[in-house]
């Protein structure tokens, strides 16, 4: 494709991250929608919008399926193709893919994509359950392993090949808390400090309370176009010119290295190489810290780093606000929050505000090309895309 555009966005929308109390997932989800409609003026929803990709990864929390149709109906868009995509926490990292599909395609001109879940009414014995479905059940799930503690078992393969510290792995945290303060939609806007965050307690070994990502409920949505048509709606669009999605194996058990995501290198390199840009034109990024330590390994799979170097990149600083490559701006899962459905699409908002200038306090100087990064379960999917200011 040699950087050329794929698809563009028009508009992007997100509700608070947060506790809904009284809320179902549709009515959240028109909040996300809402705001997408009225950044966009010139669309009329109705009219224009001719498909529909929502990303939502489980029925249990509210005993709900059939979502593509539900939020349609509830948003206004009864009667378009609307269908749901599960990729566990990428579900809404491939809801972009497929309406990218519709788009290039010719099957749609423009098309609303989006996810979204309701989490906070269920106990944390229950989520927990719900998401370790997205592991392996016979042979990870069944013996008791839960999420927390497959990532455990990566950082401490980290930790024992490159010697990565609690304390590097803890940085992560202060980073992203210190990011979430910034953010008016983040669920936990408050600054924390390297000592809070060790001396919280144990969830998996090295894993802490203030390493794990939050249960929120949340939704967040973007509309797409052909390249040619995106200036009929507005002046300040962002292009998506590198998309790339990669599986591997479910379970931990069978794959070749603990200390890397093979699925998040594949899908980066055909993401670089569709946008023809490596890591070094990546102005900032969202990737999935579902736990602290994900992010370092992500560091290292996208190429910001050498293997085994993230330790070393987050105690440099560089990846925080006024660094070299800002990572997680708007709080990442950690802060913002991580309703898992929504994930995907809430991290393509952020690099649809910072690259259109909206992002407020947490606005990254000169920023033209942004990535985003969502992953499923512990790696067995990966979405990596890239995007483009209109004005690089």
């Amino acid at each position: 494709m040699n950087g050329k555009p794929l698809v563009s966005i028009i508009s992007a929308g997100m509700s608070k991250f947060g506790k809904h109390e009284g809320l179902l997932a549709r009515e959240i989800f028109g909040e996300a929608a809402a705001e997408a409609f009225s950044r966009c003026p010139k669309l009329d929803p109705k009219r224009d919008i001719k498909a529909m990709f929502i990303g939502h990864m489980g029925e249990a929390y509210e005993h709900q399926g059939h979502t593509g149709s539900t939020i349609a109906d509830w948003t206004g868009l009864s009667g378009i193709p609307a269908t749901r995509t599960e990729a566990a926490c990428a579900s809404s990292g491939a809801a972009i893919r497929a309406g990218i599909y519709a788009t290039m395609s010719g099957l749609a001109d423009v098309v609303i994509v989006g996810g979204v879940e309701k989490m906070t009414h269920r106990s944390t014995t229950e989520v927990t359950e719900y998401l370790a479905m997205a592991s392996d059940y016979p042979f990870e799930q069944f013996h008791g392993i839960t999420f927390p503690g497959l990532f455990a078992l990566m950082a401490t393969a980290h930790m024992h090949v490159y010697g990565t510290s609690e304390q590097q792995i803890a940085m992560v945290a202060v980073k992203n808390h210190y990011h979430g303060s910034l953010n008016p939609k983040a669920h936990m806007q408050k600054e924390i400090t390297l000592e809070t965050v060790m001396a919280s307690r144990f969830v998996a070994w090295p894993l802490k309370l203030y390493d794990c990502s939050l249960i929120t409920d949340g939704a967040s949505c973007i509309i797409l176009t052909r390249p040619e048509l995106a200036r009929k709606y507005t002046d300040q669009p962002v292009h998506i010119v590198g998309s790339g999605q990669a599986s591997d194996t479910i379970g931990l058990y069978e794959r070749k290295s603990l200390t890397s995501l093979n699925a998040t290198k594949l899908a980066a390199k055909t993401a670089y190489e569709m946008s023809n840009t490596g890591p070094q034109d990546i102005d900032l990024a969202e990737v999935h810290d579902c736990f602290t330590f994900a992010e370092l390994m992500a560091y290292e799979d996208l190429g910001f780093c050498q293997e085994g170097a993230s330790g070393s990149l987050i105690e440099s600083g560089e990846t925080r606000l006024g660094g070299k490559i800002p990572v997680n701006t708007s709080g990442g899962l950690k802060a913002k929050g991580h309703p898992v459905g929504a994930t995907g699409t809430a991290q393509a908002y952020e690099i649809y505000l910072q690259l259109t200038g909206q992002a407020g306090k947490r606005q990254v100087k000169n920023a033209k090309i942004g990535l985003t990064h969502n992953v499923g379960g512990s790696g067995a999917t990966s979405a990596v895309h890239i995007f483009r200011s209109e004005q690089q």
